[in-house]
């Protein structure tokens, strides 16, 4: 196995690697017995049905066309100027993270996600690192973390310049798995839109998310060289939508599988808490997670010999953003304290 360290002290799994030991984190099983991805023997689906209408809708889509009737006319205290370029990232505190991290599950269908604690212990110190309120709940069921969401919610963030929501699980197209069910995600999301928590209006509300979207795989194509290849008015008030300043990061695109290492964790966690570990103070965001795509799709490729139709397979992060400005995790300083706007 082929493996590096970067600068930020965290091995990175090389394309060449030939550790056996990548799974996905689909719900089901892989169909083949001692397969190398979700695990086991039996067919996908097996007493899930989630063939219905509102399944084939991206989880963004529900969000989107989900019924709120007649809206008051809401308003919220302006966290920054209406022009503004960026953020504004010098309020007192950088603002709550919460890592929901599953490892077992009571559904007799969904496997045990091997690697999945290295993912949340490095995620949670690089949040540390950017300034983070870091809260970690282990194997939640859905009534459990439903009620840490909606405390979340219901706190006042006036002080905070925004907040991270994390999930590592099993998931299928539009749905994610707490320990005891399956729930669609915008049923998280919709606690922190402009309207449930005015605290967060105007602010960064991110959403990062290790689960499977589906059960198809990504070969890959060769890249080869070609020999003919050149080388080389803001004080005034202002109305926002409800749904705006969202950011959801997947570790793949629907419909497909999303894969983790036993041993060293997910791929899209690795690259993930590399990338902020390396340039979470220095890039913003959006241009943070194109690198975190890159190293995804160039530097990993799963590796299942015994199960021939899982190895050798890729993937490709996916990133809905409704931010509205650059966001850049700044360094908090003494007098961010005073700095109140």
């Amino acid at each position: 196995m082929s493996i590096s360290e970067d600068q930020t002290g965290i091995l990175i799994e090389r394309a060449t690697n030939t550790n056996t030991d990548d799974f996905t984190d689909a719900f089901g099983s892989l169909g083949a017995a001692g397969g190398g991805g979700g695990g086991g023997g039996g067919g996908y689906y097996s007493g899930n049905n989630l063939n219905s209408s509102s399944s084939s809708q991206g989880a963004i889509a529900q969000l989107a066309t989900r019924s709120y009737g007649a809206l008051p006319n809401y308003s919220a205290r302006m966290p920054t100027d209406r022009h503004a370029i960026e953020y504004n990232m010098r309020h007192k505190n950088r603002g709550l993270a919460l890592i929901f991290n599953h490892e077992h599950f009571e559904v007799p269908t969904l496997k045990s996600r091997s690697g999945t604690n290295v993912d949340c212990d490095n995620l949670a110190r690089v949040l540390k690192q950017l300034d983070f309120d870091v809260l970690t709940y282990k194997d939640c069921r859905l009534k459990d973390l439903m009620r840490h969401i909606e405390s979340a919610a219901n706190q006042d963030h006036t002080d905070d310049d925004c907040i991270l929501v994390a999930i590592l699980s099993h998931g299928e197209l539009g749905y994610i798995y707490a320990k005891d069910t399956q729930y669609k995600l915008d049923n998280i999301w919709t606690y922190f839109t402009a309207q449930n928590c005015p605290s967060l209006a105007g602010k960064p509300k991110l959403f990062f998310i290790q689960a499977c979207q589906g059960d198809r795989l990504d070969p890959g194509i060769t890249m080869k060289r070609m020999q003919t290849e050149t080388d080389g008015e803001s004080s005034m008030s202002y109305k926002i939508p409800v749904h705006a300043d969202f950011l959801i990061a997947y570790s793949t695109i629907p419909g497909f599988y999303s894969w983790r290492n036993t041993t060293r964790g997910s791929w899209f966690m690795q690259s993930l808490c590399s990338e902020l570990a390396a340039n979470g103070k220095r890039l913003d965001i959006l241009t943070l997670l194109t690198f975190v795509s890159q190293r995804v799709a160039v530097d990993y490729e799963s590796c299942t010999p015994d199960t021939p139709e899982m190895h050798q397979q890729k993937q490709i992060p996916c990133i809905t953003t409704m931010l509205t400005r650059i966001l850049r995790f700044s360094d908090k300083n003494p007098l961010s304290s005073v700095v109140r706007v």
